[in-house]
């Protein structure tokens, strides 16, 4: 039987961005296939009547609800659809012990949660259910995608694929047999350490103070989490990060192995001058390489934008919102 955990959700809004009077705002929590309860915001537009299409959001990557899943979860119901954004077990306000850990399997659940609880959900049409995934939790979307036959729509914004990173390092500059067992090999001993301190060490977010001589990447991802502009005292990124063997298990899981399987509607879209375009582009090249299903994939990248100008729009309105409504009505309707 499952049973959901009482967890402890802050009553005030305290999101990094301004609550709409669109749309009718509650915390809700729901149970994943571990066990594990989850907790979730949940927005649903006021003038809308009878049942709705749903989008389940999440992300970034050590990111919190409260940040920007929220604000594109907000934001989408101004337009019309119930949607729902969750801390990821171990994180935020959901539960799960030891905190701070990562799982390809687990967090890849805990999308798959959110549509049975969407599914269920007395305002939703369990027919016309999408996800929606930044940054890292782009790629679990896919993944996700890959599995769950009831997703119609899967949108992965500024995507990072966390197993090719942890496995690789950035821009792939770990990639050899050797840079990989060196690194197992630290983590092993870190292992050991943390079984013999009783705690798990943190790795840290991001960086800060800011080096002077920061690669630009650091300097985006600073200028989102560790500024008012996106800071939240929840989130991993803003504050002590993943334990340092948080992610271990993404070095040897690839999670988008069967992303060229999706047959439901997917949008990637990147901005032109991030970092981590190189994701998408080669995520959406293997995704419609063999792929029987072509007609509804596409890759949009955004001109000039970094890739935190698609966390909240980078004061540029560089998240396109029109044409994710456009997507979510051509294939949840």
């Amino acid at each position: 039987m499952m049973q959901t955990q009482e967890l402890k959700l802050a009553k005030r809004w305290d999101k990094t961005f301004p609550k709409s009077d669109k749309v009718k705002h509650s915390k809700v929590t729901f149970v994943n296939r571990y066990g594990i309860t989850l907790a979730a915001d949940l927005y649903i537009p006021k003038n809308e009547k009878g049942k709705l299409p749903a989008i389940a959001v999440s992300g970034p990557f050590g990111a919190v609800k409260e940040q920007c899943s929220g604000l594109y979860a907000q934001t989408l119901a101004e337009r019309g659809y119930l949607t729902l954004a969750f801390d990821p077990s171990f994180t935020g306000e959901s539960g799960g012990e030891p905190r701070y850990m990562a799982s390809p399997d687990i967090n890849t659940e805990d999308y798959m949660a959110a549509v049975d609880f969407l599914s269920l959900h007395e305002r939703v049409d369990p027919e016309r259910i999408g996800i929606l995934g930044i940054c890292g939790w782009g790629g679990m979307a896919l993944n996700t995608a890959a599995l769950d036959t009831r997703i119609k729509a899967t949108a992965a914004m500024t995507m990072y694929d966390m197993a090719r990173v942890n496995a690789n390092g950035y821009f792939d500059s770990a990639n050899s047999e050797e840079a990989r067992y060196e690194m197992k090999k630290a983590l092993n001993a870190q292992r050991i350490e943390d079984y013999k301190n009783g705690f798990y060490k943190l790795g840290g977010g991001v960086v800060d103070p800011l080096p002077a001589d920061a690669p630009f990447f650091v300097k985006d991802y600073y200028d989102y989490y560790k500024t008012p502009r996106g800071y939240h005292k929840r989130s991993l990124n803003s504050n002590g990060g993943w334990n340092v063997v948080g992610c271990m298990s993404f070095i040897n899981q690839p999670i988008l192995k069967y992303i060229g399987e999706i047959r439901s509607a997917v949008l990637i879209v990147h901005g032109e001058k991030a970092h981590s375009c190189y994701f998408s582009r080669d995520a959406y090249a293997d995704m419609v390489r063999d792929n029987k299903f072509t007609d509804n994939k596409e890759l949009l990248i955004i001109p000039d934008a970094v890739h935190t100008d698609l966390y909240d729009g980078g004061g540029k309105d560089a998240i396109p919102f029109d044409k994710l409504d456009a997507f979510y009505r051509e294939y949840l309707k």
